[in-house]
């Protein structure tokens, strides 16, 4: 099997939904990744893990509509052209 643009478009795809359909309070609150979890003070420098978070909330809002085209899309092609 070959490595082509469209399945580096699909890996994509199916990683943004990932994160689009991730439930913070089931899965990221245990390992203490949560929104309501203490935050650093003015000026200091954002740790990594605000920053994913920030990223996660980014995806969820920014992303969704979009991806919901872009699903119809996939599968409409995936229908007509295997």
């Amino acid at each position: 099997m070959t490595f082509t643009l469209w399945n580096l478009f699909e890996a994509s795809l199916l990683c943004l939904n990932a994160v689009c359909i991730l439930h913070e309070e089931r899965f990221l609150v245990k390992i203490g990744w949560s929104a309501k979890s203490p935050t650093q003070g003015f000026g200091e420098p954002p740790t990594a893990k605000a920053q994913i978070l920030n990223l996660i909330h980014s995806i969820r809002t920014v992303a969704r509509i979009p991806l919901i085209l872009l699903n119809i899309l996939t599968i409409i092609f995936k229908l007509l052209l295997g």
